[in-house]
């Protein structure tokens, strides 16, 4: 490498699957995020709004239909870039550990997830003030988030664990341990900062996770931002193998 020359600049992004629309908390349409994958040719792009039980941004489940008809919409329009629809839903204590059902599942071509701040029954507060530094009791939460995070992969088919350790404390070493249990993969999103290169090391001591690299894009602009991501993976000493989307140019 030159002595300009970052890792990152050696691979290519080939997909994203994390990207947000006017559909829930994003500023593009379906269309602008998928004009940007086509720009930064991606092979494909996943629409993945947040689910339907956050109380401020949630996706409107009546909304489902028109998502749908607007992603495919882009497949005939952008033929060359595959358009998938997703969901991040927002993980929960109650049901089957998610804001959405098992049987709005098939509403999707596939499901991702993550713990989020604005739900009832995650305990978001406690978790806020734990983000704000009130640190008491600090075990008993921990072991609260990682259980829950545990029994929402058991009982749902997730395609994506999105930004592992975000928002509150988890036991990483025993989420990554369910993952490759599970084949979820481990995300590295290039926004929220998680995983962190702390958090990634840890998650790497377990041989058969995969992670994947996301934007989490909320603005047109950001759909397909990686390279930071692999600057962390690869200041953790991650195998950049062991990242299912990109590839070396």
């Amino acid at each position: 490498m030159g002595s300009n020359e970052k890792i990152s600049d050696r691979y290519r992004l080939v997909y994203d699957l994390h990207t947000h629309t006017t559909y829930s908390h994003g500023k593009g349409s379906v269309e602008d995020n998928v004009r940007e994958a086509f720009n930064r040719k991606l092979e494909f792009i996943a629409i993945s709004d947040h689910g339907p039980g956050h109380l401020f941004y949630g996706i409107n489940r009546n909304e489902i239909v028109n998502m749908r008809n607007d992603i495919e919409r882009m497949n005939v329009k952008y033929p060359k870039l595959n358009v998938k629809m997703s969901v991040e839903a927002n993980i929960v204590e109650g049901g089957n550990g998610l804001d959405i059902t098992p049987e709005e599942f098939e509403e999707f071509d596939f499901v991702i997830a993550g713990y989020h701040y604005g739900l009832f029954g995650c305990h978001c507060i406690r978790n806020w003030l734990w983000n704000k530094g009130f640190r008491s009791g600090e075990d008993k939460l921990k072991k609260i988030n990682t259980d829950m995070v545990i029994r929402s992969l058991k009982e749902n088919d997730i395609a994506i664990l999105t930004h592992p350790g975000d928002k509150g404390p988890f036991d990483i070493r025993a989420i990554a341990e369910v993952c490759a249990e599970t084949d979820t993969l481990m995300e590295i999103n290039t926004w929220h900062g998680h995983m962190t290169v702390e958090e990634i090391k840890i998650a790497a001591q377990v041989e058969d996770v995969k992670f994947i690299i996301s934007s989490d894009a909320h603005t047109p602009d950001r759909v397909g931002d990686y390279k930071e991501g692999i600057e962390r993976a690869a200041e953790a000493g991650l195998d950049l193998k062991r990242i299912v989307n990109i590839e070396e140019i």
